[in-house]
C-alpha cells in the first residue's frame, strides 16, 4: 500500500511521453517487497526547472528519473555531474545529496556496457565504433569511455553532432584515441548501432556488414525487433550479439544501485515486467 513513508522515484518526462519504466521497476518493487514506486510525471519544458525542484522537496523523494526532453537541460540545474554526463552532454537520473545538493548520472549508456561485459565481452584495451551520435549514442559512448577502451569511432550523417561528441571525449577522456567519419566496420572489436535504422522493415543498414570480422561484437539500440535485420546478419557473419532490450533491462540495476535501493538481475526484471511492445 501506497502511504507516506513510501519512497517515490519520480519519472519526469513530457506529457505525451509514453512511460514504460513503471511497468518494470514496479512489479520488482512489489514482488521484492521494496516500498517505493516509480510515478510518471509529464512536464512541460517551461515548467521543468521549478518542477525539479519542488520534487526534490518532498519528503519520500527517492529520486529522480529523466527523460526527453529534459535530459540536456537538466545538467544546468545540478550542482555536481559525473565524467559520463559531461561526456554524454545530457543525465537521466537525479539524486539529493544529504547536504541538499542534487547530483546526476547518465546511466542509457551502463546498460548496453553491463550487458555487454555480462556477456563475457572484456571492453578493456578495445577498438570501438559506434554509429548514430546522438541521445543514445553519446550516451554508450561516455560509458564505454569509462570502461577502459583504447580508441573509438564515430560515425553520424549529423557533422555537428559527431565531432561535438568527438570534441567531448577528447576533453575529458584524452588517453583514448578519437576518430571520426567512418562508418567502416573494419578493424573494430566492438561495433554498435546507435541509429532508428532498423526499426522499419526495409531500412538501410547502418554499416556495411560485409565489413565485419566473425569475431567482432556486435550491439544494437533498436527495441521494436528482437533480432533487427542488421543484428541477423552480423549473426550470419558469425558475430556475437546483443539486442535493443538488454540494454534496457541491464540499466535498471545501476539505477537501483545509483538510488541506494536493493538491485536485481536484469533477468529478474524480464520476468517480472509488464511490458507490451
Amino acid at each position: 500500500m501506497i502511504n507516506g513513508n513510501t519512497e517515490i522515484i519520480a519519472h519526469i518526462g513530457y506529457p505525451t511521453h509514453t512511460f514504460k519504466s513503471p511497468m518494470i521497476y514496479n512489479p520488482y518493487f512489489e514482488e521484492a517487497g521494496i516500498n517505493a514506486v516509480v510515478v510518471p510525471m509529464g512536464c512541460k519544458s517551461e515548467h521543468f526547472p521549478s518542477f525539479l525542484k519542488a520534487v526534490f522537496s518532498l519528503e519520500n523523494t527517492r529520486g529522480a528519473l529523466i527523460t526527453m526532453p529534459h535530459k540536456v537541460s537538466v545538467v544546468g540545474l545540478l550542482d555536481e555531474v559525473t565524467p559520463t554526463v559531461r561526456v554524454a552532454g545530457a543525465c537521466n537520473a537525479v539524486k539529493q545529496l544529504p547536504d541538499g545538493r542534487l547530483v546526476g548520472d547518465m546511466f542509457d549508456g551502463a546498460g548496453f556496457v553491463r550487458g555487454v561485459q555480462r556477456k563475457g565481452f572484456d571492453l578493456s584495451g578495445k577498438r570501438v565504433l559506434v554509429v548514430g551520435t546522438g541521445g543514445v549514442g553519446s550516451a554508450i559512448a561516455a560509458s564505454l569511455a569509462g570502461a577502459n577502451i583504447a580508441a573509438i569511432s564515430l560515425f553520424d550523417v549529423n557533422t555537428a553532432s559527431c565531432e561535438a561528441l568527438a570534441q567531448r571525449l577528447k576533453d575529458n577522456c584524452p588517453q583514448i584515441t578519437v576518430q571520426t567519419g567512418s562508418n567502416d566496420p573494419a578493424g573494430h572489436d566492438l561495433v554498435v548501432n546507435a541509429t532508428p535504422m532498423g526499426m522499419n522493415e526495409g531500412d538501410p543498414l547502418p554499416m556495411d556488414v560485409s565489413r565485419l570480422s566473425p569475431d567482432t561484437f556486435v550491439g544494437e539500440v533498436v527495441m521494436k525487433a528482437e533480432t533487427t535485420a542488421f543484428l541477423a546478419a552480423a549473426q550470419k557473419r558469425g558475430c556475437r550479439t546483443q539486442v535493443g532490450t538488454d540494454m534496457l533491462f541491464e540499466q535498471i540495476p545501476a539505477y537501483l544501485e545509483y538510488f541506494g535501493l536493493p538491485s536485481t538481475t536484469a533477468e529478474e526484471l524480464r520476468r517480472v515486467a509488464k511490458l507490451s511492445y
